[in-house]
C-alpha cells in the first residue's frame, strides 16, 4: 500500500503547520483552503471512513473536531464554522478527515460549491496557525 498522505503529516514525514496534535487526533491547516484558516482535523488512527473509526475512538475525535471549530471561530473572530466531511465520493485523501472552514455572513460560500484560495505566504499562514492554536486550550482543559 502507499503511503497515506495524512498518515505521513502524523508521522511528520510531510511538513504540514499543525495546530493541534494529541494522542486522538492532528488538526493542521488544509493547503488549499475554502478560506483562510480552514482546518482539517484527522484522527491518528488510519480509518477510510466514519464508519471504520470505532466507536470507543468517536467521541474523543469529535470532541478534538469541537474544540478545533470554536478555536476557529475565536481565534479568527469568525462568525462560525462549517464543519463537514466527506466518506468516499469527493474524499480527496482515503483517511478520515473533518473540515473546519471559518465562516462570516456574506462570505459568499453557497451549497457544496467549495471555491479554494491561497496564503500570501508561509507567514500569513504560520499567523493563522498561532491564532487557532492559541485558543484550542479553552476547549479541551
Amino acid at each position: 500500500m502507499t503511503e497515506c498522505l495524512f498518515c505521513a503529516v502524523i508521522a511528520g514525514s510531510t511538513p504540514a503547520i499543525v495546530v493541534h496534535a494529541d494522542d486522538v487526533a492532528v488538526a493542521f491547516l488544509d493547503t488549499r483552503p475554502v478560506f483562510k484558516g480552514h482546518v482539517l482535523v484527522v484522527p491518528r488512527q488510519h480509518v477510510i471512513t466514519l464508519t471504520d473509526l470505532p466507536a470507543d475512538r468517536l467521541g474523543p475525535f469529535f470532541t478534538r473536531v469541537q474544540a478545533i471549530a470554536g478555536a476557529v471561530e475565536q481565534g479568527l473572530d469568525a462568525g462560525g464554522t462549517f464543519v463537514a466531511m466527506n466518506n468516499r465520493i469527493s474524499q480527496s485523501v482515503a483517511h478520515l478527515h473533518v473540515h473546519v472552514v471559518p465562516r462570516r455572513k456574506g462570505d459568499g460560500l453557497r451549497g457544496f460549491f467549495w471555491p479554494r484560495t491561497t496564503y500570501a505566504d508561509s507567514a500569513e499562514a504560520a499567523d493563522y496557525a498561532d491564532r487557532i492554536r492559541g485558543r484550542i486550550g479553552s476547549w479541551l482543559s
